[in-house]
């Protein structure tokens, strides 16, 4: 009987083992079908053909390639910058591709992103081929990319959410006073607004002045923009704006000339079969975003050797990888650094530019960061191309480049530096009538112990330490970009700026788009042959399946619950691996489009 029960004992144990096996065999398995198909899925582009954009999905600056999707043949809800901009050039590059027909679906980007696939969209029209665009409903940002097509086309029942930007801050310090906990604040600018939801339950006067005035900035340029390209005024535009458009008759789009005409989707084909000159009968010859990606992918280095290398530089900066419920791309500083010392190593490299969307982080990581940006620029071009955010740490890495180029309303500047820590006394000694003794040897043996305050000496040692930070901050910046330390000082204190009001203060150098920083890389390394390579290497998709982990299961859940505070939660339960020192902007930002 003991035998029997030893052996049907083992038996399920085998059983069970070699399912796992099996199980991790056939994903593997799986995984690497998807992941060939995907690099094999090189795209042929028949004559005739158009390309259908469509306008939905999370922009990022670079997406992981999902092979899955490939396989489903489907498009994925996130996107990258990277592809989109360059599925637009291929475009336009290609005989076969005739046109491109924009489709709003509520495209979620930040400012400078929608700007750049705009400008791309600029860029393609002058080739001589058309631009349409249709919607049902478009968002404000699905909107301002579409006003540059040659017609844009309404759903007859359809939407324009013409109403202007906003800014929405959510402040938690009720909710921590509840629970009893307080945030020991030490900061260095009168604009370092990214502690205030901890430490208020309201807005600063001088944080709303930072927000209304990039805000305004942001607006005004789009508006000029729209206006340019749809024959309206501006002051007719913000009129149009004030009377909230998504809840106006949908012929009051057409009577502002907002739009073109109003068509359903089925007469929308047909008139696009008209431009393409296709039969009514006739298939439409359709390429997606996918496909065009994918023309001609893999592109063999040019023959000259040399290389301009495109490193991304986005997320917040922190001093080691975070753990957790967090998911989204960061800097790690000592990583970022090993990458620039090899790009520095690396001969073949002539140039190379920093596309930084950034809000900054730790300001330990920031400096050894920026120490790699001048060792660099040593010996070779360094420029620097803005995302939405290169603010606080972001521009901290920046300022040390030859040339910084942003988009107008790229948000950046906020010099300014802060350290928070979450003292949670009253939760341990009111709320959980928890008692702690102490014994030390010296004065400061217990400094920052839990379940007590700060004492005033202690906030000196603190606070100038941040001072300290900050002068260093200020110095960076001043050696950077060849002002004065004072000249700085009048423009940090924390302040945010837009590119376009940066530009103006000296902080950044031009304005323009990752084509104008290849171009400026190009002519600086002297070199007309070369070939573009970005860097880091992106993660394989079947290293990310890898790594997920329950905390990453958990924070998709959330994500499902909590919507738009997923974010802001997030912040509260990584605080505590925040480094002492923070150069962060107050990038908890909802621009409301």
């Amino acid at each position: 009987m003991k035998d029997f029960l030893k052996y049907t004992l083992a038996t399920i144990v085998g059983i069970i083992a070699c399912s796992i096996i099996l199980s991790v065999i056939g994903i593997l398995s799986f995984v690497g079908i998807a992941a060939s198909a995907g690099n094999a899925a090189t795209t042929t582009i028949s004559d005739s053909s158009l390309f259908k954009l469509e306008l939905k999905g999370t922009v990022n600056e670079r997406v992981a390639e999902n092979p899955f999707a490939t396989l489903m043949g489907e498009e994925q809800a996130a996107l990258g910058l990277n592809d989109i901009l360059a599925s637009i050039q291929k475009a336009a590059d290609n005989d076969f591709i005739k046109g491109i027909y924009l489709e709003a679906g509520n495209i979620s980007a930040q400012p400078a992103s929608i700007e750049e696939i705009r400008n791309a969209l600029v860029r393609f029209k002058q080739t001589g081929k058309f631009i349409v665009a249709y919607g049902d409903t478009y968002s404000e940002a699905d909107y301002y990319i579409c006003s540059v097509a040659d017609k844009v086309i309404l759903n007859p029942k359809g939407i324009v959410d013409w109403h202007g930007l906003a800014s929405q801050t959510i402040y938690f310090k009720d909710l921590l006073d509840q629970l009893g906990v307080e945030m020991e604040v030490f900061k260095v600018g009168t604009y370092k607004s990214a502690v205030e939801p901890y430490t208020s339950t309201e807005m600063s006067d001088e944080n709303r002045e930072q927000i209304t005035a990039y805000i305004t900035s942001i607006w005004n340029n789009m508006v000029d923009n729209v206006s340019l390209s749809r024959g309206i005024s501006a002051e007719q535009l913000n009129y149009y704006a004030d009377q909230y458009m998504a809840f106006c008759p949908t012929e009051e789009c057409l009577t502002a000339g907002l739009v073109d005409t109003l068509l359903y989707k089925d007469a929308t084909r047909d008139y696009l079969k008209q431009l393409m000159n296709t039969d009514e009968d006739d298939r439409l010859e359709v390429v997606t975003l996918n496909e065009v990606k994918n023309i001609q992918k893999n592109v063999p280095l040019d023959k000259s050797g040399n290389i301009i290398a495109m490193y991304y530089a986005e997320g917040q900066i922190v001093d080691s990888p975070s753990t957790g419920m967090s998911t989204a791309p960061e800097i790690v500083g000592e990583k970022m650094c090993l990458d620039l010392r090899k790009l520095l190593d690396d001969d073949n490299v002539k140039a190379v530019i920093l596309r930084v969307n950034s809000p900054g982080g730790s300001a330990y990581a920031s400096e050894q960061i920026w120490n790699e940006v001048v060792q660099l620029k040593a010996k070779k071009p360094v420029i620097v191309s803005m995302g939405d955010l290169a603010a606080s740490g972001g521009y901290y890495i920046s300022c040390a480049a030859d040339t910084i180029i942003a988009q107008p309303n790229t948000l950046t500047g906020s010099i300014g530096i802060f350290g928070m820590f979450p003292n949670p006394h009253k939760l341990i000694t009111d709320k959980l009538k928890l008692n702690i003794e102490t014994v030390k040897t010296n004065r400061f043996s217990d400094f920052g112990a839990m379940g007590r305050p700060f004492s005033t000496d202690e906030r000196a040692i603190m606070q100038r330490y941040i001072n300290n930070g900050y002068a260093t901050f200020i110095q960076r910046c001043a050696d950077g970009r060849g002002m004065t330390n004072a000249d700085i000082e009048a423009v940090a204190q924390g302040r945010v700026w837009t590119g376009e009001m940066a530009q103006g203060l000296g902080l950044v150098d031009l304005l323009g788009d990752i084509e104008m920083a290849e171009e400026i890389a190009a002519g600086m390394a002297g070199i007309e042959d070369y070939t573009l390579i970005s860097y880091p290497k992106e993660q394989s998709m079947l290293t990310m399946l890898l790594d997920q982990t329950k905390e990453n299961y958990i924070e998709a859940r959330l994500g499902k619950f909590i919507g738009e505070l997923q974010h802001e939660f997030n912040l509260i339960y990584n605080i505590d691996s925040w480094s002492n020192l923070q150069t962060r902007m107050p990038y908890e930002i909802h621009l409301m489009y």
